[in-house]
């Protein structure tokens, strides 16, 4: 494993090799990570491996089963159609509410999201792109300015993380676009605009989802009927 750009750590990079795996298939749905054996692949002591398994699960990609182990997530396709709905429901509210109430600095802690997840994208770390896609959402949550949507959203999240964290490097850009085009309604204060960016965006992560699942089901040679 070769460390490559110099200003990320050893977590950074290790969890990208660790992510790259998964997207992969070398690492699939359900198996289970032992510190041990990735640790002697990549070519680095247990404590990396462990700080980087710690980092992909709050990316959805892994999951720590207590007294079991650590297993990359199982996918399961129209359960996280179903919950991606949900949250764009959700979500739509909370851009919808931002618009109305957001403030100087809530506009600030976007652009840096936005901003940072550009450079992260372009430097090939997946990893701070999907925590700054993770906290772009959270910033809008906490500019709505209602007490309870953490709490309402939060069961959702760590479930639907998975769908933007495996779909990141093949959307991109256009990601980030989208989330300029949410931020540039808050920032008018343009509720109803805020409101439609966010469903569309949150389709187009449902729409991205579904062609990558179809087109894993045509490279495997199996049936192209909707999941």
């Amino acid at each position: 494993m070769t460390v490559g750009n110099a200003h990320r750590t050893l977590r950074e990079v290790v969890a990208d090799e660790i992510r790259g795996m998964i997207q992969r298939g070398e690492l699939k749905p359900g198996d289970r990570l032992f510190e041990d054996r990735l640790a002697e692949q990549l070519g680095v002591s247990r404590n990396p491996v462990r700080e980087a398994i710690r980092a992909l699960e709050g990316t959805g990609l892994v999951e720590v089963q207590p007294r079991r182990g650590v297993y990359v997530t199982t996918f399961e396709l129209d359960e996280v159609r179903q919950l991606l709905e949900l949250r764009a429901a959700i979500e739509a509210f909370a851009a919808e509410q931002a618009a109305r109430r957001r403030t100087d600095d809530d506009l600030a802690a976007l652009d840096r999201c936005i901003e940072e997840g550009r450079r992260a994208l372009k430097d090939d770390d997946l990893l701070t792109a999907a925590a700054r896609h993770r906290e772009f959402h959270l910033t809008v949550e906490r500019a709505a300015g209602n007490a309870y949507l953490g709490s309402v959203v939060e069961p959702l999240r760590h479930q639907t993380e998975l769908a933007f964290s495996v779909l990141l490097d093949s959307r991109g850009a256009l990601s980030w676009d989208e989330h300029e085009h949410i931020r540039e309604a808050i920032a008018a204060r343009d509720a109803e605009r805020a409101r439609a960016e966010t469903l569309e965006h949150m389709a187009a992560v449902i729409r991205s989802l579904e062609a990558q699942a179809a087109g894993r089901r045509r490279g495997d040679g199996s049936d192209d009927a909707d999941a």
